[in-house]
């Protein structure tokens, strides 16, 4: 456009004009060059010589579009657009036209002129003249308001006429697809398919295939209703869709010389009867490609960009309702040996490779549950006990003195002291006693001085009589301490709280048990009896060391079922195979049998199973 300043005499104004809208309707699609291009028209057409256009934005900013003469740098504008686009930004842009003077040059004026395009709102087309008369000014004002709007109107034109192909194509696309909507069968849609798209585009033959295992085989040709797949055009048009089909690209013969797709056999095809121009589109379901469609035309008559796009949107609109009918327009057995196939295909092929993997691992899971065999182990309540269990009784009727131990304390046998009963009643009875052998002791002298033999012999009977009482005192005192027999724990025997209480002969005072010698006695569920068995081994673990188990063997089972905490257990005794120090009779836990191999949807559902025969009685 450098030259139409040049070019203003020697060519016709009807001529120039056809020349500029021409060179708009090219760059449509470019914003910057289409705005260079319309200012330029503009410029040409008002005889003016400079020019610019400028847009207002949002928040007061103003943009310099594009500048006239063309610049090749942004620091080359103008002064005089500068100093307009300030005026701009400073009054917030124009409404209407306006004619404003500028300060640089006597009788130059800019002329302001608000336009929009079919994309853009907003704009503002500004003129430098240089004028000395108003009137001459306000002429060349109201030729350029004319020219503004008379380009704008033939952009508008331009666009509503793209539009307008845009509809007629989409016109198309829905006819075709109109006419396949209206057939019930695979082949008349097929055929019906084929036919309108010869017919529209003027096609010397459509051939639509599908795939069908791992090649496509051709079931549709236009204007021939039959063909057998042993024919040589045929097997070409077959090679041809799948050349199109492995690469999922749309191919054109003869391609294009940067074209990134291999087109052999469409070039073949094209070659067969004669050069055709040849383009091979995919039909998608989804992302999957499952038919192609072959377009033959001559050569003379090659497809066009706008006509593929067509083409393009009718497969696009068609492929579901064709890929439908192919589907299910069979026999029944013959849909679901599909559907099997295609079911198989999608567990045996590559994709979906971790949700397949999810479900073999989910059904393996299912099938280890279902036969896998782990070790029962019913789980009961226990509690330990000594095997044996010494207890310290009062060995006479008295009161308790002193308290040495407490319950839990460890004692040693012979030695340890563990309470004392009060002595003062027996200690009197015993100086009593000693007197009173005393005074048997002389009325048998006397009796003997006197040979009184009768008299000698029941006074030496009385003596014997209170030396056995002392001696039985003498006893009763001794056994006033109260020490332990054998080593172990006090049990029993929380006496601090009872000091100088009565006691009788033979009341409990002190329990003692031997740590060595413990056992658990296990409180099984009666609904687990019947898997208990005497030899079965386990384990336990104590409320207060559950990070310690302990080994048992079960060593007898009581046959009688008794209440405890409101349900009816079996005691079961076990024998401990080992100890530990912090071991205490009393202590409580929980214990489970090894009862043998169960499967485990057995012992997960044993319970549900039970509750469910019980309550439906089954």
């Amino acid at each position: 456009m450098d030259q139409w300043r040049d070019d203003r005499s020697g060519c016709s104004e009807k001529r120039m004009v056809s020349k500029l809208l021409e060179q708009l309707a090219g760059v449509e699609e470019n914003l910057l060059p289409f705005l260079t291009n319309l200012l330029a028209a503009e410029c040409f057409l008002g005889e003016v010589d400079e020019g610019a256009i400028i847009r207002n934005g949002h928040g007061g900013q103003v943009d310099i579009e594009a500048v006239w003469p063309r610049i090749e740098n942004a620091a080359d504008v103008a002064a005089w657009v500068i100093e307009v686009s300030e005026m701009l930004q400073q009054s917030g842009g124009v409404a209407s036209v306006e004619v404003r003077p500028l300060d640089r040059s006597q009788g130059s004026h800019a002329i302001i002129i608000p336009f929009k395009t079919a994309e853009i709102d907003n704009l503002v087309a500004v003129f430098r003249v240089v004028v000395d008369d108003m009137i001459a000014l306000e002429g060349k004002s109201q030729m350029l308001q004319l020219i503004v709007g008379t380009v704008g109107y033939s952009q508008a034109r331009s666009c509503l006429s793209a539009a307008g192909d845009r509809t007629d194509r989409f016109r198309q696309a829905m006819e075709i697809l109109s006419s396949v909507n209206r057939h019930e069968k695979f082949i008349s849609a097929a055929m019906s398919f084929c036919n309108e798209i010869a017919s529209q585009w003027r096609c010397e033959r459509v051939s639509l295939g599908f795939l069908k295992g791992r090649y496509v085989q051709l079931k549709a040709m236009s204007h021939t209703e039959d063909f057998s797949q042993k024919m040589e055009v045929v097997q070409k048009i077959a090679s041809a869709m799948e050349e199109c089909l492995d690469q999922d690209v749309e191919i054109l013969s003869p391609a294009a010389e940067d074209a990134a797709y291999i087109s052999r056999a469409a070039d073949e095809l094209s070659k067969y009867n004669g050069p055709q121009t040849i383009v091979s589109l995919p039909l998608r379901r989804g992302s999957e490609v499952v038919a192609v469609v072959t377009l033959e035309r001559v050569a003379d008559r090659a497809f066009e960009i706008e006509e593929i796009e067509t083409i393009r949107l009718v497969c696009q609109l068609c492929s579901a309702r064709l890929t439908d009918l192919y589907t299910y327009n069979h026999w029944f057995f013959a849909v679901i040996a599909g559907k099997c196939r295609n079911l198989a295909a999608g567990l045996l092929g590559p994709k979906h490779t971790g949700a397949k993997a999810a479900v073999i691992l989910c059904f393996a899971m299912i099938l280890f549950l279902m036969f896998g065999k782990g070790q029962y182990r019913p789980k009961s309540p226990f509690i330990l006990e000594a095997t044996t269990q010494q207890i310290v009784p009062a060995p006479f009727d008295g009161y308790l003195k002193t308290v040495e131990v407490e319950v839990g304390q460890v004692v040693h046998g012979d030695s340890s002291i563990l309470g004392s009963l009060d002595t003062a009643e027996q200690r009197l009875r015993l100086a009593s006693a000693k007197a009173e052998q005393v005074t048997y002791l002389k009325q048998a002298s006397a009796a003997r001085r006197d040979n009184e033999t009768a008299k000698v012999q029941i006074a030496e009977a009385n003596v014997d009589k209170m030396q056995a009482q002392i001696d039985f005192l003498n006893y009763l005192i001794g056994r006033a301490k109260l020490i332990s027999p054998i080593d172990g724990v006090v049990v029993k025997g929380d006496l601090k709280r009872k000091i100088g209480a009565p006691v009788e002969t033979g009341d409990v005072l002190f329990e003692i048990s031997p740590v060595e010698s413990l056992r658990a006695e296990l409180f099984v569920p009666e609904e687990d009896i019947f898997d208990i068995m005497i030899g079965q081994e386990g384990r336990l673990a104590t409320a207060s060391y559950p990070s310690a188990p302990i080994k048992f063997v079960v060593e007898r089972i009581n046959p009688v079922a008794e209440v405890v905490n409101q349900r009816n257990v079996f005691k079961v005794r076990v024998q401990l195979l080992e100890t530990f120090p912090w071991m205490r009779p009393g202590m409580e836990g929980v214990a489970k049998v090894n009862a043998g191999k169960r499967r485990y949807v057995w012992m997960w559902t044993r319970k549900m199973t039970n509750w469910i025969r019980m309550k439906l009685w089954l």
